[in-house]
């Protein structure tokens, strides 16, 4: 559902609101401690559907999107093999929704067979995910919703009265024989102007499943080089300046996605992705109608393939320019956010000697309008419109252009103390946009290619009670015209209209806290279809997937200051006699239990050991997310995602100095 919020003030419903927004998330709920207060605005800041804060990214030690999102029922990702990650909200894949670092979206795929985001866990300072097509301002091209990922400032690590410091990190995995280690050094340059600094590595071998079977073609050798300058300005400005560079190396199938196997066997497949972003920020105490934001950004991604016994060295690369300008005025209690974004697109492929033609270009240019009013003391009614105008040149020659404004409205109305009931309607426009570089060649858009609608609709409620809280909310998303090249029939590469898709269900999370022991349990059911027919990675890559009934539990104790312990367990039902247009496959369920134990033996944060232990069962599983095996159906073997890891015992070490 679409953010409602504005600025905190007295009253139930505004004091609660973030509370009641976080307790979707079970993660949240496993936190026995005291949070810092969070103004609730109706911003970019604004409180998401998820928050997923750097607190649990530290107890389970997240090491991919994987560990990321891994006490989130409605978020799944597939693919063990670190490049060949995919995200899935509530059954939709990462490409319908628009994702960000800081503010710079990430656009584009690479390759249909790997994933396209690249994130390293130990940057984040929290990760923002608002499912379904929402406000106005959650950017171009949300069909599916969006995902912002948020990297630390240098004031996030300095302690009061503090000028400089230092984080070091060491980490093993038993389950890959690897390690990661990583270094942030931060300070204040002067009383205005500070900075961060931090590298990392991490080298894996090929992780073992739950049959002790090492898994070919899942090592991955991962670097990053991070920088960020932060300054305050004169009269109430605030100016952020960050670069990031993050690589991926491995020998990996030539589908990455899918285990080794005669056709596809291994080769070198290294990614890389270096993004710069330019952050600035326009408040002047005493005056309410001016709030400015602004965000340039230029982002760069890449994918090597040496399949050197047959055509050698092939690229695929993307690039993304752009900038969001907005302001936000209030007017006593009510708040009017409105701007303009614009992004452009290009995607490229080739070999070797022809690595750097371009062949497709495109372009998005949005101006937005949200406000959020109160209508009484205790009902909020947010509403506001987009207006998208695409442009497309494809490597055909070929050129496109679409554009559409796409609503949304939504109610939040506190009926009595702690409970809340929501209501919202929002639409989301993407034209044609360019395509998966890896599929250039060869490839073609139907020349009566026309853009996708998205239209979400949700209800719920979320209630507070003392140190209970529950929510639940249904939600029916459609994406109308979806662009995709369709598997069947073979060797016809033709990016067309394919029909609509829909995804339907419903997720209810409820938490409590005593004392020192506090408890979470979610559940998310989805159905995800396009045209009645079930998403699967395989036959709709880059559109979604199907995932059984998934249930979230977890438990967290805290023993003292500082000694900390707790289990999360991830169960998801199997699925049985799924019809796909190929045949019928099954997907089996399965239990995952993780475990973490976080101690201070000094009594200070200056020295921190976490034990964490994954897959303590040691199951051997397939998830949902990835590709589903279809190797009992004639002329499809090999045709299988790799299965997870089996039990990994991973062990930190964290000297702050």
């Amino acid at each position: 559902m679409a953010n409602l919020g504005t600025e905190s003030r007295v009253g139930g419903f505004r004091r609660n609101a973030l509370w009641l927004a976080l307790a979707a998330s079970p993660l949240a709920h496993a936190d026995p401690v005291s949070l810092e207060p969070i103004q609730v605005t109706a911003e970019r800041e604004a409180a998401s559907d998820i928050v997923i804060d750097r607190q649990n990214l530290d107890r389970y030690q997240a090491d991919d999107l994987n560990d990321v999102f891994a006490g989130r029922p409605d978020v799944n990702v597939g693919g063990s093999n670190s490049i060949a990650q995919k995200v899935y909200v509530r059954g939709f894949e990462d490409p319908l929704l628009n994702v960000s670092v800081d503010g710079a979206t990430q656009a584009g795929a690479l390759f249909h067979h790997s994933g396209r985001l690249s994130v390293e866990p130990e940057l984040l300072k929290q990760v923002e995910v608002n499912a379904g097509a929402g406000r106005a301002t959650d950017g171009a091209g949300a069909l599916g919703g969006s995902i912002r990922f948020v990297t630390r400032d240098p004031e996030d690590l300095l302690r009061p009265g503090e000028n400089a410091g230092a984080l070091v990190k060491l980490g093993s995995f038993s389950n890959t024989d690897g390690y990661k280690a990583s270094g942030t050094a931060f300070g204040r340059l002067s009383d205005n102007w500070s900075t961060l600094v931090s590298v990392s590595q991490s080298d894996h071998e090929p992780f073992k499943d739950g049959n002790g079977e090492r898994v070919a073609g899942s090592d991955a050798r991962q670097q990053l080089g991070f920088a960020k300058l932060v300054g305050q300005l004169p009269a109430d400005q605030t100016l952020k300046l960050s670069h990031e560079v993050r690589t991926d190396k491995g020998e990996r199938p030539q589908r990455p996605q899918w285990i080794v196997s005669g056709f596809n066997r291994l080769y070198d497949l290294d990614g890389r992705r270096d993004t710069t972003t330019l952050n600035y920020g326009f408040a002047p105490s005493g005056n309410a109608l001016v709030d400015l934001e602004a965000t340039v950004y230029h982002t760069e991604s890449d994918i090597e393939q040496n399949v050197e016994d047959r055509w050698g060295r092939y690229f695929g690369f993307s690039k993304n320019t752009g900038g969001d300008l907005r302001n936000t005025s209030r007017f006593g209690e009510h708040s009017l956010t409105y701007g303009v974004d614009y992004r452009e697109d290009k995607v490229n492929a080739g070999y070797e000697d022809d690595k750097k033609a371009e062949q497709q270009t495109g372009e998005v240019l949005g101006i937005y309008l949200q406000g959020d009013v109160w209508l009484t003391s205790r009902l909020l009614f947010s509403a506001g419109a987009r207006y998208d105008d695409y442009r497309l040149k494809d490597n055909n020659d070929q050129r496109f252009s679409e554009d559409e404004v796409s609503p949304n409205a939504n109610l939040a109305w506190e009926v009595v103390d702690g409970l809340t009931l929501k209501a919202g309607y929002a639409e989301a426009f993407r034209g044609p946009t360019t395509q998966d570089s890896f599929k250039l060649e060869g490839s073609e858009n139907d020349p009566d290619l026309k853009g996708e609608k998205a239209r979400n609709t949700e209800v719920g409620f979320d209630y507070r009670y003392d140190r209970f809280r529950l929510s639940a909310e249904v939600y029916r998303s459609e994406i109308k015209d979806a662009i995709a090249d369709p598997l069947l029939p073979f060797r016809e590469s033709i990016y067309k209209n394919i029909g609509d898709l829909e995804s339907d269900g419903y997720l209810i999370s409820t938490g409590y806290q005593w004392q020192a022991l506090s408890a979470g349990l979610s559940f998310h059911s989805n159905d995800a279809e396009v045209d009645g027919q079930p998403l699967t990675v395989y036959e709709h890559n880059l559109l979604g997937n199907t995932m059984g009934d998934t249930w979230i539990a977890d438990l967290a104790y805290r023993w003292d200051r500082n000694l900390e312990f707790g289990w999360q367990g991830r169960f998801v039902k199997g699925i049985d006699g799924l019809e796909t247009s190929v045949g019928t496959i099954d997907k089996p369920g399965y239990g995952v239990h993780d475990v973490f134990v976080h101690w201070l033996p000094t009594g200070s944060e200056n020295l921190r050991l976490t034990l964490t232990v994954k897959n303590v069962g040691d199951k051997q599983y397939l998830d949902h997310a990835s590709n589903a095996d279809y190797q009992h159906i004639e002329d499809y073997e090999g045709i299988v995602g790799m299965p997870e890891p089996g039990r990994d015992i991973r062990l930190g070490l964290a000297m702050r100095f």
